[in-house]
C-alpha cells in the first residue's frame, strides 16, 4: 500500500517536479520560521530547516510520507536565501555574474508508518551568465527572483541568464529526483508505487 505523499512547502515548482513523476502531494506548508536556525554551514543548515519544516506538519497529517525541503546558494563564503527586497537581489545578480556558485538543498523525509527519517543533501553547481545590469533589472521587475533562493527560478525566465550548470537540474528548482528516489528506497518504498 502507498502511504500519502505530503509536500511541508508552498513552493510550487517543488509540487510540479513531484507531479511530473507520479506524485500528486497534499500540500501542507509548514509556515516554519527561517530565522529561528542560524548555522553558518550550508549543508547544516538546508538540512536542518528541511527537517524543522517537515516536523512541524507531523500533528497534522497522519500514515503519510512527509518531505520537507530547504535550499540556498553559496556564492565565495556568502550564503544566500531569498532576496529581502528587489535592492538586494541586484546587488546580488552584480555579484554572481560571471561567476559560479554552489545550489545546497535539504531534503527531509519522514515516515510516519515507520517511525522512520531520512535526511541528505543535494549539491550542484551553477554558472551564471555574463548579464548586464539592464539585464539584471529587467529580470527582478518580473519579481522572479525574489521568491527564490539564491534571486533566480531554472524553470522560469532565470534559466537564461544562466550558462550551465553541474550536477542534478531538479536539485537547483528545488527538489533533486534522484536523491528523493533513493530516500524513498532507503525507506523501502518504491517511486514507481505512485505510478
Amino acid at each position: 500500500m502507498t502511504l500519502n505523499f505530503v509536500l511541508a512547502s508552498a513552493s510550487p515548482a517543488r509540487r510540479r517536479l513531484l507531479q511530473s513523476v507520479g506524485i500528486n502531494p497534499l500540500v501542507c506548508v509548514s509556515h516554519f520560521d527561517e530565522s529561528q536556525i542560524q548555522l553558518t554551514d550550508p549543508i547544516a543548515l538546508v538540512e536542518t530547516l528541511a527537517q524543522r519544516k517537515a516536523e512541524v506538519v507531523l500533528n497534522q497529517v497522519h500514515d503519510s510520507l512527509i518531505l520537507g525541503c530547504d535550499s540556498v546558494l553559496v556564492v565565495g563564503d556568502e550564503i544566500y536565501g531569498k532576496p529581502r527586497d528587489p535592492a538586494e537581489a541586484f546587488t546580488r545578480w552584480q555579484q554572481m555574474r560571471g561567476n559560479h556558485g554552489t545550489l545546497y538543498t535539504g531534503h527531509a523525509l519522514i515516515d510516519q508508518r515507520q517511525s522512520q527519517q531520512v535526511v541528505r543533501c543535494g549539491i550542484t553547481q551553477v554558472y551564471f551568465g555574463r548579464v548586464s545590469d539592464p539585464q539584471i533589472q529587467a529580470y527582478i521587475a518580473t519579481g522572479e527572483p525574489l521568491v527564490c533562493a539564491g534571486g533566480f527560478a531554472l524553470e522560469g525566465k532565470g534559466s537564461a541568464l544562466i550558462d550551465k550548470i553541474e550536477g542534478c537540474h531538479s536539485n537547483v528548482i528545488g527538489l533533486s529526483l534522484p536523491l528523493l528516489r533513493s530516500m524513498l528506497a532507503e525507506l523501502r518504498y518504491d517511486l514507481s508505487n505512485y505510478w
